[in-house]
């Protein structure tokens, strides 16, 4: 892999967003927020621990909480401001395979 770099010239190695735990995040969105790709979106757990879509007429009742999903893994470029953001740092990033 060609090295990337900073338009100062220093070198920079993307870290991309690979996965989020429903389980530590709360929804709160920062991340959604900074990100300008559109990686992730809101979506709701269920009781049982499935990750649904969040529909207008949904039984709320079958949502536990709100969390936030990948909806576009590809469209990450690595810069890592959704890290920045977390509160509760429930994101994984890695280099690229």
């Amino acid at each position: 892999m060609t090295a990337l770099l900073t338009r100062g010239g220093h070198e920079w190695v993307p870290d991309y967003l690979v996965a989020i735990d429903p389980d530590l995040c709360i929804g709160c969105g920062r991340c959604f927020k900074v990100c300008g790709r559109d990686v992730m979106t809101l979506k709701g757990l269920t009781g049982d621990g499935d990750i649904v879509e969040l529909e207008e007429d949904d039984d709320e009742e079958d949502i536990e909480k709100r969390v936030m999903a990948m909806s576009d893994p590809d469209a990450c470029i690595g810069c890592g401001a959704c890290a920045r953001v977390c509160p509760t740092n429930c994101q994984t990033h890695a280099l690229a395979a």
